[in-house]
């Protein structure tokens, strides 16, 4: 933080608070409307089990930045708490394929691939006990019951995980800005090299974030690993979109809208993956069906 929040800034944050607050209540509303002829979605875009990893607090609550590391399964049972970003490689390896320049974390106690799991807004809601307003507790409660308990299985809840989030997020920023801190003066931190290595975690939009740095004596990066959100989702992304094609695609043909259900297979864990290489909004993507010895029986482009 460079400088702290001015009293014009909180109040401009605080009067669109409740335009913000209907968006997202509309949005909700939209949505959850939707859902009941959105079936075969809900089924065919990334419905089976694993685990999922996400930050909690000391008391289990929804957690972004502070807290410790959780896995819970399909069912929503916790299968480990109290988890330290310091130990990340005691319970996260990274495996690598041949096909993929991306690597393929897992969950180490399982095993490649058995220990797949997810991260983001989903794993977020389903390893928290509850989230800590009113509000987003209510939608929080019929978020699991319209999944059918603790832990949504199906890819397609990230996008509703994600507008019971966005309400939360305005929970909290009605309880931030009448906190007299935000608009304090001593906001500026000085720092020298302390540590000469460390590991940091966060919970990114797109799901849980580790930073490990290795520094010499003078600052300079030695080493780097980062594990982000984007990879820990790789073995869950590829899987969504294998049931996607396998639901969509019969025999030789690949249907007229294959590349837009593939799309938004991927978006659904990661809205913004496209953005490196996207033109005018669209993804560039290449679809090939292959045969059993081998053989390209048909594919479909859009550049």
């Amino acid at each position: 933080m460079r400088s702290p929040l001015s009293e014009e800034g909180r109040t401009w944050i605080r009067d669109r608070l409740p335009e913000s607050r209907q968006t997202i209540e509309l949005a909700l509303n939209l949505f959850k409307g939707m859902l009941d002829n959105l079936t075969t979605e809900v089924q065919a875009f990334g419905l089976f089990p694993s685990l999922y990893m996400g930050l909690v607090g000391k008391n289990g609550e929804w957690e972004h930045y502070d807290g410790h590391l959780r896995f819970v399964d399909s069912q929503g049972n916790v299968v480990a708490d109290g988890l330290s970003e310091d130990n990340y490689k005691d319970f996260i390896g990274e495996a690598v394929e041949t096909w993929s320049y991306l690597k393929f974390p897992y969950y180490k106690p399982l095993g490649y691939p058995d220990g797949m799991y997810r991260v983001g807004p989903l794993a977020r809601l389903n390893v928290c006990d509850y989230i800590g307003t009113p509000a987003a507790d209510k939608e929080l409660l019929e978020f699991r019951d319209r999944a059918g308990g603790k832990a949504a299985n199906s890819s397609f809840f990230y996008h509703y995980a994600r507008l019971v989030e966005i309400l939360a997020a305005i929970d909290k920023i009605e309880q931030l800005v009448e906190d007299p801190d935000v608009v304090s003066s001593r906001v500026r931190a000085d720092a020298g090299v302390n540590n000469l290595e460390a590991v940091g975690v966060s919970e990114a939009p797109r799901g849980t974030l580790f930073h490990h740095y290795q520094v010499d004596e003078n600052g300079l990066i030695q080493k780097v690993n980062l594990i982000i959100a984007t990879g820990q989702n790789n073995l869950a992304m590829n899987k969504t979109v294998a049931q996607i094609a396998k639901h969509y695609i019969h025999g030789n043909e690949i249907p007229e809208g294959m590349l837009n259900r593939v799309e938004a297979g991927i978006r659904a864990f990661d809205p913004c993956l496209s953005c490196s290489t996207h033109a005018v909004g669209q993804m560039p993507l290449h679809i090939e069906l292959i045969a059993a010895d081998g053989k390209v029986v048909n594919e479909v482009y859009r550049n």
